[in-house]
């Protein structure tokens, strides 16, 4: 059986402590207003509007809020950039998340700070080797994290995140579909613990998530005994098993904002924490440790590729049009069946959730 290890960065350690978490860019302050500005600007004179990512940094999510744009998770990023009237697209995150908007909106242009700002999960699950692991098991329904590459998704049968993976997987199991799974290989052993699906995994993992450890957890319990511990379903399971929640980056930010706790440990990309700041000003967020042996995240919590996306790479690309990213027409066409049926369940689940009432 074919499988792919996902790339690792090496990288300092960063211990344990309350998160502080600041653009990976170092501006003076009359750098960063004139940038912002020019930021502003742009967008207005070129019809366009900026998604951004919970994980990029502070700035991005300010100008994203402050131009009518959006900070989300990949989920309500797609669903934003299909649904607004601006002729461009301006994607801060990474590459996977550009591609999506372009093939949701294919009359748009698409623009991103940098177009090798990529993902561990995506690189560790190249179209041409995932398509021989589809081969060897053509009698399973394909399904796809949101966190691969166009190609990846024109293979499958549908794509998820996180946040609505545990849903559709339910759905696919109860009408006895048996499940391929790519490319991460805790959300995969998440869902299947969650549905009891029938599911083949792809090995792959985000160099971020992998890094928490949950020894170190049982520390954090023993200094924090009243504090909840929220992990991204990305994580280890032992790190999983620990959770008071395990939920996407919009169900984590619900939870610092709905519990009736003061301390959150927060085991995710250090980016959320601008968010979640906004939403419970007076809680103290704690980031999930990631040292111990073998530790060798990238910042420790925080994505290398989603720190590439920069003030001065925004109006770069934005003043230039540099960066536009584009997908082969036939992949698009073929992607868009997948990306569809995610969009459609995911609406289909909202009306359900507002005819009921459930959470």
């Amino acid at each position: 059986m074919s499988k792919v290890q996902a790339v690792r960065a090496e990288a300092p350690i960063r211990f344990f402590r309350e998160q502080p978490f600041t653009a990976s860019e170092t501006l003076k302050t009359g750098e960063r207003n004139q940038l912002m500005g020019r930021v502003r600007e742009a967008l207005r004179a070129q019809d366009a509007v900026l998604v951004a990512h919970y994980y990029t940094a502070p700035d991005l999510q300010i100008l994203a809020d402050e131009t009518g744009g959006i900070v989300s998770d990949s989920l309500e990023m797609a669903r934003f950039g299909y649904e607004h009237p601006g002729r461009t697209v301006v994607v801060a995150g990474v590459r996977f998340m550009g591609e999506t908007a372009k093939i949701l909106s294919p009359h748009k242009r698409v623009l991103m700070p940098d177009l090798e700002a990529t993902c561990s999960l995506d690189v560790g699950c190249p179209p041409e080797e995932f398509a021989a692991f589809c081969d060897q098991h053509p009698e399973r329904t394909v399904v796809v994290y949101a966190n691969t590459s166009a190609a990846v998704k024109a293979r499958a049968d549908w794509v998820v995140t996180s946040s609505i993976a545990v849903d559709v997987i339910r759905h696919l199991h109860a009408r006895g579909e048996s499940i391929l799974w790519a490319p991460d290989k805790h959300l995969g052993a998440y869902v299947q613990q969650e549905t009891g699906a029938d599911m083949v995994l792809w090995d792959g993992a985000c160099i971020v998530h992998e890094e928490f450890k949950s020894i170190e957890l049982d520390r954090v319990r023993a200094e924090y005994p009243e504090a909840k511990i929220l992990a991204h379903p990305e994580s280890p399971a032992g790190v999983v098993a620990q959770a008071d929640v395990v939920g996407s980056t919009s169900q984590l930010l619900k939870a610092v904002q709905t519990l009736d706790a003061g301390t959150f440990v927060v085991a995710t990309d250090a980016g959320i924490f601008h968010k979640m700041r906004e939403a419970a000003p007076g809680k103290t967020l704690l980031e999930a440790p990631t040292a111990g042996k073998g530790a060798t995240c990238t910042s420790c919590a925080h994505c290398p590729w989603m720190a590439m996306n920069g003030l001065r790479s925004l109006v770069h690309t934005l003043e230039t049009g540099a960066n536009e990213i584009h997908v082969d027409s036939l992949v698009a066409k073929q992607a868009l069946v997948s990306l569809g049926r995610m969009l459609e369940f995911g609406k289909s689940r909202s009306r359900v959730v507002e005819g009921t009432g459930d959470a």
